[in-house]
């Protein structure tokens, strides 16, 4: 069994196929025209002693508590907020009333 995990859909299409081995997606009904999406998990996992025609089973998102979140570094000092608004002025009125009194 190659290892799956890591590569893009289309790589591991070819991987398996080399092998001699089926793929199936069971989150991706449109596995055929995924391209470059990254497999996450696999089953049965590398290195394990599969018959040739073998039924591969990889998903591209990760399940409940698998750590699909990522992490979450507060960034102290935190950037400081605003952008244009805090570095110009805000505009005046280009035509300023005038009164002839």
């Amino acid at each position: 069994m190659p290892k799956l995990v890591g590569l893009m859909a289309m790589d591991a299409r070819e991987a398996a196929k080399s092998h001699g081995l089926l793929l199936n997606a069971p989150d991706r009904p449109d596995f055929h025209l995924t391209v470059v999406d990254y497999v996450v998990r696999q089953y049965p996992q590398p290195g394990a002693e599969v018959p040739r025609d073998s039924m591969v089973y990889i998903w591209f998102d990760l399940g409940d508590g698998e750590g699909g979140g990522g992490v979450r570094e507060p960034r102290i000092p935190r950037p400081p907020s605003g952008g244009l608004q805090r570095e110009l002025d805000a505009p005046g009125d280009p035509y300023p009333v005038v009164s002839s009194a």
